[in-house]
């Protein structure tokens, strides 16, 4: 179903592989470890292999989908994300998004909903003077569940004051899919970060773009 733009009243984002380019990094330097008689793609195997480290809850809905255990397997990764520790590392932007959120700015009520610690969020966002931006912050510990639960949708709805069927969530995963669609909002998949089309489109995104700031064309015309 195509975006309903009218129904668009505020924007969520996703952190990493949506703002954060950081992960690409990984798979850069990953990439030269793969030998070609064994891997044909060796980029396709390491974006793979970094999205598990980096965010296994990817992986894990699609295995939950395979068995039929969604409920169980999302309550698996709220866990998980709210417990596991997140290095510190270099952050890197995907390009066009500070100028995408500068045009966004004041046309839109906008808000970060990551399960991300906090620290880690707003060392991020300080990094490229993005904080300011955004009326809400929602981390992985801001709401009881963390993504793919719709609670960090719902709380960021409500500090934005607007209803969660008017919100927009844009990620990278089909965990951000997900906790867009459980909290009612639409969604919008970015294929800049570890989601591939396929599996976003499965899942049951509303709009699939090329990088983040494809949306500001859509949303702005």
């Amino acid at each position: 179903m195509p975006l309903q733009l009218s129904r668009i009243h505020a924007l969520c984002f996703d952190v990493d592989g949506t703002l954060s380019d950081t992960d690409d990094l990984y798979m850069q330097k990953l990439v030269p470890f793969l030998p070609r008689f064994l891997f044909r793609d060796p980029a396709h195997t390491a974006r793979r292999i970094v999205m598990w480290v980096e965010a296994p809850g990817n992986t894990l809905l699609g295995l939950a989908d395979t068995l039929g255990i969604d409920d169980e397997m999302a309550a698996f990764i709220s866990w998980l994300y709210r417990n596991r520790p997140y290095p510190a590392k270099k952050f890197l932007l995907v390009p066009g998004v500070d100028e995408m959120l500068k045009c966004l700015y004041g046309h839109f009520p906008m808000a970060v909903v990551t399960a991300r610690d906090e620290y880690g969020t707003m060392c991020f966002l300080d990094q490229f003077g993005l904080t300011g931006y955004f009326n809400a912050i929602i981390t992985g510990l801001s709401a009881p569940y963390t993504k793919p639960y719709p609670d960090p949708i719902l709380l960021a709805a409500k500090k934005m004051d607007v209803a969660p069927e008017h919100c927009l969530m844009i990620g990278d995963t089909t965990v951000d899919i997900r906790a867009g669609r459980s909290a009612g909002a639409q969604t919008a998949g970015v294929l800049c970060g570890f989601g591939e089309e396929y599996e976003l489109k499965k899942m049951g995104a509303d709009a699939i773009f090329d990088a983040t700031p494809s949306l500001l064309n859509v949303l702005l015309g």
